[in-house]
């Protein structure tokens, strides 16, 4: 019986937030780890993940067509995790999400190995999102390229390393008042934990090919919601203002130039416009974190393990799960 140690699966995008618990996941399973990244030097962190040997980094840029196929040579599997929330130089939704992901495709085609492409719940070539349009485009390009590639689309992910809980709580720590927009925009948060614990079962063969799903937490929330139960996670009672989407928006114009959690950018405004859930039509086919065997973890249960360190003075016991 052949040994997943005989298996090498390259990860564009292996050491971002989803990528780290991936590459773990994998680890586990006993795969060969490649990363490929646009600066392997600051990726070292990643080899304490694995056994001596079983990571390894390479240099690839998703604008550079010729490193991509460098990076994923000999490669049996290829996971895609590049994206951006924000748009920054060249690194544009367009040239990551939607030119990257068709590079990626076609050099896994070319090169004869499977292909996993992770792209986004709400995805639609008609959403007014510029990200979301993107990634409906990098979609597209993989079917074309790869048919029998699997893609995820994750709600709104949650975890340790996150920007999304961690920049509420660190918020909620300097400022009496927190901002609320799209406060009753529906969302679906997941455990980054079991989104890749799916990825790790698509390369396990686990998953259907060429199948699209749709990957959300136990509960669906509204935005208010999931900010109120940060607040009571760390101990803070905070004044929610709500903002109009047209004011945030206007504000939006200015914050994208602001640093760390005060950054906000008017797509990622729209896209609070729009509900992140799972859909109907994902449920009935089976095609989601329960159709791959996997019983998701919430909000609940997770967040208190790690915003335990931005409770208020007092309160920095830590809440075991």
């Amino acid at each position: 019986m052949a040994s997943n140690l005989d298996t090498l699966v390259t990860i564009f995008g292996g050491s971002g937030f989803l990528g780290r618990n991936v590459v773990r996941a994998l680890c586990k399973r006993d795969y060969r780890i490649r990363v490929a990244v646009r600066r392997p030097e600051l990726a070292g962190y990643l080899q304490p993940s694995g056994k001596v040997g079983q990571v390894h980094t390479v240099q690839a840029n998703l604008r550079y067509p010729a490193s991509v196929e460098a990076a994923l040579r000999d490669s049996h599997v290829v996971i895609n995790l590049v994206g951006v929330l924000t748009e920054g130089g060249q690194q544009t939704f367009d040239a990551v999400q939607a030119k990257g992901a068709e590079t990626v495709a076609k050099a896994a085609a070319a090169a004869g190995a499977s292909l996993v492409h992770v792209s986004a719940i709400g995805a639609d070539a008609k959403s007014p999102s510029r990200y979301a349009k993107a990634k409906a485009a990098g979609e597209e390009a993989v079917r074309a390229a790869v048919p029998s590639a699997t893609i995820f689309r994750p709600s709104l992910m949650f975890g340790p390393e996150d920007q999304f809980t961690n920049r509420f709580a660190a918020l909620a720590r300097i400022s009496p008042v927190l901002p609320l927009i799209g406060g009753e925009t529906k969302v679906q948060p997941v455990y980054v934990a079991d989104v890749a614990t799916a990825i790790a079962d698509a390369v396990d063969g686990k998953a259907n090919a060429g199948a699209t799903y749709e990957l959300g937490g136990p509960d669906v929330l509204t935005m208010r919601a999931i900010i109120e139960a940060i607040l009571a996670i760390t101990n803070r009672e905070r004044m929610l203002i709500p903002l109009p989407f047209g004011l945030a928006r206007f504000k939006a114009n200015f914050l994208r130039f602001a640093p760390g959690a005060l950054k906000l950018t008017p797509d990622q405004v729209t896209m609070l416009e729009l509900d992140n859930v799972v859909s109907d039509a994902a449920k009935a086919a089976g095609l989601t974190l329960e159709g791959l065997g996997i019983t998701p973890d919430s909000l609940e249960t997770i967040a208190p393990q790690y915003l335990w360190r931005f409770r208020a003075a007092g309160q920095f016991q830590r809440k075991s799960a």
